[in-house]
């Protein structure tokens, strides 16, 4: 047995039972944690990229994606209308943020005395990566929080359910790629991704739905867990695809060594980021 090998599984025996433990916590608890994973993943985002700690553009990205998040977390922590008053804050304060940031991001740059060429592709790399933590981290909040208004299901059952069909999907692909992988998926971006093994990351996800069927969601009917198993792995998996398209764009094969034999927040939440807004979407849909 490797040492990465190794390395993942001890992680990964520490980390999951505190992640789950956070999820059927809820609330702050909830809250703390996705924040952490965010502001973590702007800070990877934004040193990969180049921009120092303490830079202006640095500073007004880590910023942004903090008030984004507290937009979130201050009306979803409010007991009246707890899923109302988000989204209408929301739709408000969010775009105000973008725009704010990207205008005053992109007048900075501007003043910067390389190629137009490559001063507008670090403007334009720089919102991108603002963009993809600030707004899709908060959907693992909302729906944690949007399972407890529901009446149907927890929010922690719901994040189980979730986490769960990424992690046993994210092995199965792994393995039956490795076993029967002979159709590239993505060749540039991600060489060792097969179709087979894409196919395995579904059918793993699917065994976990079966299994939530008959454990935790046996009040929502069957086929719904299904499509939400299969929708969050093929979300999930092509989500893993975008981060590894950044990546491979500059060149390194982690976002940084923070967690030791996965990589960065970015690398071990990747397929999360895609899967959570799918759920959700499909929860508020067909379900609510």
């Amino acid at each position: 047995m490797s040492r990465n090998l190794i390395a993942r599984l001890c992680v990964a025996a520490v980390a999951i039972p505190i992640i789950l433990w956070i999820c059927y916590q809820g609330g702050w608890w909830l809250f703390g944690m996705v924040s952490l994973f965010a502001l973590v993943a702007i800070v990877e985002f934004l040193v990969a990229e180049g921009y120092r700690p303490g830079s202006i553009c640095f500073s007004l990205a880590f910023l942004a994606v903090a008030a984004v998040l507290l937009t979130f977390g201050a009306g979803l922590m409010l007991d009246d209308d707890r899923m109302g008053l988000p989204v209408a804050i929301s739709v408000v304060m969010v775009p105000c943020l973008l725009l704010a940031l990207f205008m005053i991001s992109s007048m900075l740059l501007a003043l910067g005395s390389e190629d137009p060429a490559v001063l507008f592709q670090r403007a334009s790399r720089l919102f991108w990566g603002m963009a993809y933590v600030s707004l899709l981290y908060p959907f693992v909040l909302v729906i944690g929080i949007f399972g407890g208004t529901t009446g149907v299901f927890s929010g922690g059952d719901l994040l189980l359910f979730l986490f769960g069909l990424l992690w046993v999907g994210d092995t199965a692909a792994m393995w039956i790629g490795k076993a029967f992988g002979k159709h590239k998926l993505a060749p540039t971006v991600s060489p060792n991704k097969t179709v087979e093994g894409f196919i395995g990351g579904i059918l793993g996800a699917l065994a976990i739905g079966v299994l939530m069927i008959f454990w935790k969601l046996s009040s929502v009917p069957w086929y719904h867990v299904l499509i939400i198993a299969a929708g969050c792995s093929v979300f999930g998996q092509l989500g893993d695809l975008v981060e590894s398209m950044w990546k491979r764009s500059l060149g390194i094969k982690d976002s940084s060594a923070l967690i030791p034999g996965h990589g960065g927040i970015l690398d071990r939440f990747d397929s999360l980021l895609f899967a959570a807004p799918f759920m959700f979407a499909y929860l508020m849909f067909f379900i609510s």
